[in-house]
């Protein structure tokens, strides 16, 4: 007996994999060999070049067959030697010689070369006497004007070709056709391939996108034909665990004699040797239905003139591609599915009779085969009801097998969104509209196909569910039609303040299409949802726009639909309004993009996190970089940096205080030296989404939903308790747990040092995985919920990927000795390579003036210079203390692109007034860089190797000044430069350097 588990392991299914490698063998060329007259014939409504290829595309089939014709047999031959066919069509009546002996020459010369001989007439098909067995044709068909022959005889040439190496690599499923008659099967063969096929693309109309329903396909069941008892026997032992049904004639030939009782044996020996295979008698006489129902069989009259109709019910009650009929032992209908969904649903409700009654006789099996998925229905075939100790037992193997297939074929796939068939338990990646699922939604679409298929990982850390969040994408044409029916595009060229364009966007009506679907969704779906940007541009190699479009989070569990519904079309407004905000206009214009050329998708996403108190948060958010751009002690760049925090993940992404380390050496963190740097530097705020008793007024509505809450007000929360530690102020001393008293700190010892979650090895396991198949340096965005159960597995939710910006490849720039001593400003942590002559005005902060507390003014105060140095050309050397763009005042100055839009380089001061660990987890770091801006730190004091001249600079003659700031200029241009492989950086003025220029 097959386990009883229920999962079903990804290798068993291979996902859609195995498909590809299906119907390997296609019949792509035809050699049609015939006669002027019997061409003219068959052609006389139109070439049968076309009316296969009109066939094909009116059952929705690829790559129709091209057909090569000639009237003559030679030069038939001649052809054949020249060029590779794939099936050779002729006609009964050739000049040089029969169709029976070309047909012999061709086996000669490539004897598995299906040959088939068409006929408009049965008469006059004579084999010569020395070939009586007509070797050298496969099959005779008789043509009567129907094309819908010429699409049976290429499928049955095809699935001859391929059912041995698909029955052995993916079972697919055997029909066997016996019939000795041309004429008959020449009518019966059209019918039962146009039956499976249009059965099997009703089936698939529930399929996950269009590769999922052209791969299954492939993966319908083989028709084979056999004209005599011997080859429907050879046949049947030889696919005899495949077997998916036999349509047998009454009346066949058995040691080259006809014999009415023929039919009645072979299906008689079949129902013995496989009970519960579906089994069909045809006859033209109507007595042989006593003899089917001794068998017992289905019978059909093939002179009924409802034989059409009648078959198309065979094959909808018996092979299982109509609904799922539930029955009692007396046959009574109790119930129907009319898919896996609502089979699963109904399997629970149906009594045990009735469960019994088809699990007997494997009808679960046969059903769930007819819909292509062969692993599972062979799952089933191979289990007996017997197996079972109990009855809720067998029950609850069959669902949650069928559960269980159902979210498999999820995983990796991008799925249309259809509101009739949406289930929030099972499907993991949706799509709405026909567009772009834009840059970052295009990231997570990637990876999702990446985790899918890497089974090895979920192996090596089977104690995590590692996976993406359930996502609904909008494309870009929902923002397209939105901002097209409500004449938004006026808002990409008009220079508006964010609050004018965003009452703009609400104001204007979502398509009425759009709100249908998202009707549909918030229907089902009550967790908290984070709704954000996913434009063509962003996250896109070497100009990413990370962050600089908005993102909102809604609690989304309000009682009433419509008000779900409100908060969720307006959260996606403000999305597609921020597409038009000031900050990514001034972006696009630096990377010499159009803002009306912008479009929007929106990702609607299940919010990371679970539920504590008021609030909703996950444990652990981070961001990892597969280059580290300020390596210290043994670490190399390649090995990659990570940052992470308590909460949601805006305190990584907008450069507050968080955690720094290398996943490679969790244990070095150069923040936490000594007692009191773990003190200053530990995080002391954490985001979370307030759930219960929020602002139901989209108006109320501030930074993004998300509350800024105090870690000591949450010591009591799992996560808080487990990943903090308490300083122990009689000790001066830090124990590891959160479980005593005293101050909580924010160490996350528990993960780095005790591995109670293998963060650091996942980290470099994912950046290494996402590094491969991007192939250049990436950023990831993740966040981690901690089971307080360890029975349960913890989760790790795969948020975002993006490529990085990191020249690894530097040409070489060489500092010498000489520039080192004369420079203004020497950082031994710089980021970049080259060297810039461009730069003649700095904008520094006047250190003996700062005040953390003005560094808001400060960044308006940027804003206005770097207008008209923009509006002049003319690039500028930033200078200041702290992390530049950090969204924390207190650790820098928290500018935004459209401040700073004009900058040509960048120096971070780091002193005893401000010393932030630097900024490159955060996505104005990752903006600056994908623009190729110099970034230099400056670590000033005395045991520095860094240097700045500040003696020199206030030398230097003012252009203009503010309160905070000044800004100078010198006669020529500064020489910066940098050697990326060393991370070192000069700044020297014009005059010092030496004539080589070096």
């Amino acid at each position: 007996m097959d386990s009883k588990n229920s999962n079903l392991s990804i290798e068993s299914y291979a996902r859609f994999r195995i498909y590809h490698e299906l119907m390997s063998k296609k019949v792509r060329e035809i050699l049609l060999v015939s006669s002027p007259y019997d061409a003219f014939i068959m052609e006389e409504d139109g070439s049968l070049a076309s009316r296969i290829i009109n066939e094909y595309s009116g059952l929705n089939l690829s790559h129709p067959p091209r057909v090569t014709r000639t009237s003559s047999a030679y030069d038939a031959l001649a052809l054949l030697r020249m060029r590779k066919f794939d099936m050779v069509l002729t006609t009964p009546h050739l000049e040089e010689m029969d169709a029976f002996s070309l047909g012999l020459q061709v086996k000669k010369m490539n004897p598995e070369l299906p040959v088939v001989l068409l006929a408009h007439s049965p008469r006059g098909i004579y084999p010569p006497p020395e070939n009586k067995n007509c070797e050298g044709i496969d099959k005779i068909f008789i043509w009567s004007g129907n094309s819908d022959l010429l699409l049976a005889m290429v499928k049955n040439a095809e699935d001859h070709l391929n059912v041995d190496i698909d029955t052995q690599k993916a079972k697919v499923r055997v029909l066997l056709l016996v019939e000795d008659s041309p004429i008959y099967y020449s009518s019966f063969l059209p019918l039962i391939y146009k039956e499976i096929v249009r059965q099997t693309q009703a089936v698939l109309k529930v399929g996950l996108n269009e590769e999922h329903r052209l791969l299954t396909m492939r993966a319908r069941p083989k028709i084979l034909l056999a004209t005599s008892y011997e080859e429907a026997l050879e046949l049947y032992q030889k696919f005899r665990s495949f077997l998916f049904g036999v349509i047998s004639d009454a009346r066949l030939p058995k040691n080259h004699q006809l014999d009415d009782n023929t039919g009645f044996l072979l299906l008689s020996q079949i129902k013995k040797e496989v009970p519960d295979v579906p089994l069909l008698l045809l006859s033209s006489e109507p007595s042989n239905r006593e003899k089917a129902d001794q068998v017992p069989a289905e019978f059909l009259d093939k002179n009924s003139p409802h034989l059409l109709s009648e078959l198309h019910n065979f094959f909808l009650t018996r092979l299982g591609f109509g609904d799922f009929v539930f029955r009692m032992p007396d046959r009574k209908e109790i119930d129907r599915a009319p898919d896996l969904r609502t089979l699963e649903r109904k399997l629970s409700q149906i009594p045990d009779e009735s469960l019994c009654f088809h699990a007997e006789r494997n009808h679960f099996s046969n059903w769930i085969m007819a819909r292509s998925e062969i692993a599972l229905a062979s799952k089933f075939r191979e289990v007996q009801a017997s197996d079972f100790s109990s009855v809720p037992e067998m029950r609850e193997y069959i669902i949650s097998n069928i559960r269980a297939l159902r979210k498999l074929r999820q995983k990796g796939v991008v799925a249309r969104f259809r509101a009739d068939h949406f289930d929030p338990y099972i499907t993991d990646f949706l799509k709405v509209g026909q567009g772009s699922l834009g840059g970052k939604a295009r990231g997570l679409a990637f990876m999702s196909a990446v985790l899918g298929q890497n089974q090895e990982l979920h192996e090596k850390y089977s104690q995590i569910k590692i996976r993406i969040p359930k996502t609904l994408v909008i494309c870009t044409d929902g923002f397209e039609s939105f901002v097209t029916k409500n004449h938004l595009q006026r808002f990409a060229k008009e220079n508006l303040a964010d609050k004018k364009v965003a009452q703009g966007f609400l104001k204007a009506e979502i398509p009425e299409w759009l709100v249908k679907d998202l009707q549909a969704f918030v229907a089902q779906v009550t967790i908290p949802l984070s709704v954000r940007s996913s434009s063509l541009l962003e996250d896109a190699q070497f100009q990413p726009y990370a962050g600089l479009y908005h993102t909102y989070m809604i609690p989304n569990n309000h009682p009433d639909p419509s008000v779900r519904l409100h908060h969720l079309i307006t959260a996606i407004k403000l999305v597609y309004a921020s597409t038009y905000y000031e900050s990514p206009k001034a972006f696009s214009r630096s990377t010499s993009n159009q803002p009306q050329a912008e479009a929007m998708a929106v990702i609607i996403q299940q919010l990371a996190g679970k539920e504590y108190g008021d609030y909703f948060y996950p444990a652990i958010s981070g961001v990892a970089q597969s280059h580290n751009f300020y390596p210290v002690s043994h670490m190399k760049p390649e090995e990659g940096i990570a940052h992470i925090a308590l909460g949601l993940g805006k305190t990584v992404v907008e450069g507050e205080k968080t955690l720094r380390f290398s996943p490679k050496y969790p244990k070095i963190m150069p923040q936490f030296s000594t007692v009191k740097d773990i003190l200053v530097n530990g995080q002391r705020f954490f985001y979370a989404l307030r759930i219960k008793n929020y602002a139901e007024d989209p108006k109320d509505w501030k930074n993004s939903n998300l509350e800024k809450r105090e870690v000591d007000d949450a010591e009591n929360e799992f996560p808080v308790r487990t990943l903090a530690s308490t300083y122990v102020p009689e000790e001066d001393r830090i124990r590891d747990t959160g479980y005593i008293p005293g101050p909580k700190i924010l160490t996350f010892a528990q993960v780095l040092k005790y591995d109670i979650f293998p963060l650091p090895q996942l980290l470099s396991d994912l950046l290494t995985l996402g590094r491969k198949g991007m192939g250049c340096p990436v950023e990831i965005e993740f966040s981690v919920n901690l089971s307080p159960d360890k029975k349960r597995k913890s989760d790790f939710h795969f948020l975002q990927i993006r490529p990085m910006v990191a020249d690894e490849d530097r040409f070489e720039v060489e500092i010498t000795s000489e520039e080192l001593d004369r420079a203004f400003c020497r950082s031994t942590q710089a980021l970049g390579n080259g060297k810039n002559e461009k730069i003649a005005d700095i904008v520094y902060v006047k250190p003996d003036v700062f005040e953390t507390k003005a560094t808001v003014q400060i960044a308006e105060e940027i804003g206005q210079i770097n207008a008209g140095l923009l509006k002049d050309k003319r690039p500028y050397l930033l200078v200041g203390p702290g992390r530049w763009g950090s969204a924390d005042r207190w650790l820098g100055i928290p500018v935004q692109w459209r401040h700073i839009s004009g900058v040509g380089a960048i120096i971070e001061l780091r002193n005893e007034k401000l010393k932030a660990d630097p900024s490159q987890g955060s996505h104005f770091f990752q903006n600056i860089t994908s623009l190729g801006i110099d970034y230099v730190t400056v670590t000033e004091g005395p045991e520095s190797e860094d240097r700045f001249d500040w003696q020199w600079l206030n030398s230097v003659p003012v252009v203009q000044e503010t309160p905070f700031l000044r800004h100078v200029r010198v006669e020529k241009p500064l020489i910066l430069k940098i050697d990326g492989r060393k991370s070192e950086c000069v700044i020297i003025e014009a005059q010092d350097i030496s004539i080589d220029g070096r």
